[in-house]
């Protein structure tokens, strides 16, 4: 069983990357979150160039609430250029110092004694198995993570891994708009290994793009939310839910109507042909 709540908040937009939350605000809307039935916060360090972790830890020691009430993710390995750092270009580290660093970075800056779970954040093609699994042993036998995933890796990449240290989850892009993980093997992947997918971006482009895929799509919404008396964005994500591998959706929004439609659309459970008319839709062809 999954330690995480079944819909996860996306705080990537909480910060300078987005709603530039003050601390006050930040508080409000941790609590509006658990209020809604939300308990994991999906964090990574280089959100608002490396300092929406520590704005939401100032929140969050001064919220009130427990610690052990909620799960904090958070992800490592992106070196931006400019910013907070003086990097000369874009790059990964995935170092065993480099990862053991950022962990304890994160840790401080959230206000907190361990991640309940750690993503590397996208896969280098100079990553190596044995120096991962040197920093993860590490900041597993000293409490400082629970859980160990990756974020984004293909099944070759995410093998590579695993065979030396244990990945528990795999944060990937899922959506009826960007689908591509159903046809590449991914999610198959994830299912066969009993891996946990969660999904950033869950209603893909829908509510920022005006195209003919979307058009299509609202003609079918359109109906199936009269017919489930549900909102567009309940059934877009009721579609990945429904997904067998088990999807954990990372919702982004600091909506509190939407994140409480989020927490509905676990009770949604569409028709076969209703899940497939989406589907056609988006593709703009039937199914083989």
């Amino acid at each position: 069983m999954s330690r995480y709540s079944k819909i996860i908040a996306g705080c990537m937009s909480w910060g300078a990357w987005g709603r530039q939350f003050s601390t006050q605000e930040m508080i409000s809307q941790i609590k509006k979150t658990l209020e809604s039935g939300i308990t994991t916060f999906d964090h990574a360090d280089i959100y608002g160039e490396y300092t929406t972790e520590q704005e939401f830890g100032k929140a969050f020691s001064t919220s009130g609430v427990e610690r052990d009430k909620i799960q904090l993710i958070s992800k490592c390995g992106i070196q931006h250029d400019g910013g907070t750092r003086d990097n000369k270009i874009k790059h990964y580290n995935y170092s065993k110092e480099y990862i053991i660093w950022s962990v304890e970075k994160s840790l401080k800056d959230l206000q907190t004694d361990y991640l309940d779970l750690l993503l590397l954040h996208r896969p280098s093609p100079l990553m190596h198995p044995a120096e991962i699994e040197a920093a993860v042993s590490i900041l597993k036998e000293t409490g400082k993570i629970i859980d160990f995933g990756v974020s984004n890796f293909t099944p070759s990449q995410f093998n590579l891994i695993d065979h030396t240290t244990s990945i528990s989850v795999n944060q990937i892009e899922f959506s009826l708009t960007q689908h591509s993980a159903m046809q590449n093997g991914t999610l198959d992947h994830l299912l066969q290994k009993d891996v946990i997918p969660m999904s950033w971006s869950p209603l893909g482009s829908y509510f920022k793009e005006s195209n003919a895929v979307n058009k299509r799509i609202k003609k079918v919404l359109d109906v199936l939310t009269k017919k489930y008396n549900a909102s567009e964005d309940q059934l877009l994500l009721a579609w990945i839910l429904q997904h067998p591998s088990g999807v954990l959706p990372v919702v982004g929004t600091t909506s509190k109507v939407r994140l409480e439609n989020a927490t509905k659309a676990l009770n949604i459970n569409l028709e076969l042909e209703d899940w497939f008319t989406l589907l056609v839709e988006c593709q703009g062809h039937k199914v083989p």
